[in-house]
C-alpha cells in the first residue's frame, strides 16, 4: 500500500497546481496512512467535512483568497478557531495568550489540551 501511495502521489503530471497538491498530500503521507496502523480511525470525512462548512460558505459569498498565502493562513486560523471550539476554550483567549496579551489567564498551548482529550 505504502508503496503504491508514492508510485501515485510522486508522480508528475505538468500541471503545476496539481503537482504541487500532490506534494502536499507526499508530504503528509505518514498521517494519511496511519489508518493502516490504527484502524480505529474512521474513513469518512463526515466530521471534517462539516468543520469546513462555515469557510465554504464564506468563500461562495465573497469568493476566495487572492494568494496561496493568503489561502494558508485562513486555513491556519479556521483550523485553530475549530480546534478551540472543540475543546470548549476561546479561539481569542488562546491566540491572545500565544501573542502574549493574556487576557483571561495563560491558555495551554493546543497539543497539550489535545493530547489531555485524548486520555480522558
Amino acid at each position: 500500500m505504502k508503496a503504491r501511495f508514492d508510485r501515485i502521489f510522486k508522480r508528475k503530471t505538468g500541471f503545476a497546481t496539481l503537482d504541487r497538491l500532490l506534494g502536499r498530500l507526499h508530504a503528509n503521507k505518514a498521517e494519511l496512512l496511519r489508518v493502516l496502523d490504527r484502524p480505529e480511525i474512521p474513513l469518512h470525512t463526515n466530521g471534517s467535512e462539516n468543520d469546513i462548512r462555515c469557510q465554504v460558505i464564506r468563500r461562495k459569498i465573497s469568493g476566495t483568497t487572492r494568494s496561496d498565502p493568503g489561502r494558508n493562513a485562513r486555513d491556519a486560523f479556521l483550523g485553530l478557531a475549530k480546534t478551540c471550539r472543540k475543546l470548549g476554550i476561546s479561539f481569542w483567549d488562546y491566540l491572545g495568550s500565544r501573542l502574549g496579551a493574556d487576557v483571561s489567564g495563560a491558555v495551554p498551548e493546543l497539543h497539550r489540551l489535545v493530547a489531555l482529550r485524548c486520555t480522558a
